[in-house]
């Protein structure tokens, strides 16, 4: 699965719960995204992330490391 399929995988995730995400930008490896919606007020966005959302990015091989901004 490439990037732009994880991404869209994840965004159907969040959506569920009426949150997203986008990328920001993604050179040299490093991919930033930012959580929107209500991932930006929810109190389980941090488990989100790094169960569900850095896991499954981290399945890309082009991506070495996830920033949120």
């Amino acid at each position: 699965m490439n990037l732009d399929e994880k991404i869209e995988e994840l965004r159907e995730i969040l959506r569920r719960d009426r949150g997203d995400l986008e990328v920001v930008d993604f050179k040299d490896g490093i991919l930033k995204i930012r959580l929107l919606g209500m991932c930006t007020k929810c109190p389980f966005s941090q488990i989100t992330l790094s169960e569900v959302i850095k896991k499954k990015l981290k399945e890309v091989p082009e991506v070495k490391e996830i920033e949120v901004v």
